[in-house]
């Protein structure tokens, strides 16, 4: 008989602390007194606000409907539940005081931090892009992580004793190694003198072919003036000829020569040179 007391009365203390509880999470959570009201400032996760004053802040809020929820706030009503749809999936199922979370199907992800959409995930090597698909990172940069924005390449070595040996990819970033090894040298620096012997090849190449180029000019005009000596008319020698009979009796003295003068083209007076030499002949 003292068994089933102590029982009962143990089953009665749970129920009172059970009711206790339930009576400190329902209603209103925080409010201030206005003469003989009170007015609620935030209600309870999973209630949302009935009125804002009255004698009792229990009866200021009441409970989300099924299929709503509400976390600490003064709203008059709750927020319906999100949905997973398409290639989401539930993570977590809505209550009265938290939304769904919802996930994406094997090979997918989150388009945003609420997961409203699902993405294609993107490897390493790739970042996604607005258009909700992936693309190679861009020279530069690198992305060594799944679904991630790709990041530019390091511009120096951590370590001041270290130095760049190889540049990174779209996987990695660049390599670094500790000089001290004996292993890694620095690149060589390029001469100057190396630098500038494509400039002097070019300079001197323009010189040569500027050269040849006055050469030829020259034999050329030389070659036309050679040319135009020789195709000059060379002079004729002066036909003499005896004088016969048909000639005037003035002239009939058998000592007498007449010069024929033919036609020259020189001067004047090279032509009264000839003609005293022609009367020089007369004997």
């Amino acid at each position: 008989m003292a068994a089933v007391f102590w029982a009962t009365g143990f089953s009665l203390l749970l129920q009172g602390c059970w009711c206790s509880v339930g009576q400190q999470d329902r209603g209103c959570m925080t409010w201030t007194t206005n003469e003989d009201n009170v007015c609620c400032e935030a209600c309870y996760p999973g209630h949302h606000l009935a009125k804002d004053c009255g004698p009792s802040p229990k009866d200021l809020c009441v409970p989300c409907e099924h299929g709503t929820f509400s976390g600490k706030s003064k709203n008059k009503s709750c927020t319906r539940c999100a949905q997973c749809v398409g290639a989401q999936v539930y993570v977590k199922q809505c209550t009265a005081t938290s939304d769904t979370q919802c996930g994406c199907k094997e090979g997918l992800t989150c388009g945003d931090d609420r997961c409203s959409f699902c993405v294609k995930r993107c490897d390493r090597g790739q970042e996604p892009t607005e258009k909700r698909s992936c693309r190679t990172c861009p020279a530069g940069t690198f992305n060594d992580q799944s679904h991630q924005m790709c990041k530019p390449w390091s511009t120096k070595c951590p370590d001041p004793e270290q130095m760049i040996v190889a540049m990174g990819d779209a996987f990695f970033d660049i390599t670094c190694a500790n000089v001290s090894g004996g292993l890694v040298h620095k690149p060589k620096k390029p001469d100057p003198t190396e630098q500038s012997w494509p400039l002097v090849l070019s300079v001197v190449t323009s010189v040569a072919l500027m050269a040849v180029g006055i050469i030829i000019t020259i034999s050329s005009i030389m070659a036309k003036k050679r040319k135009a000596g020789e195709e000059k008319p060379i002079p004729k020698t002066p036909i003499i000829r005896t004088p016969t009979d048909d000639d005037d009796d003035d002239d009939n003295d058998p000592r007498t020569l007449i010069a024929v003068e033919c036609s020259f083209h020189e001067a004047k007076q090279e032509r009264g040179s000839h003609s005293e030499s022609s009367h020089q002949l007369i004997v």
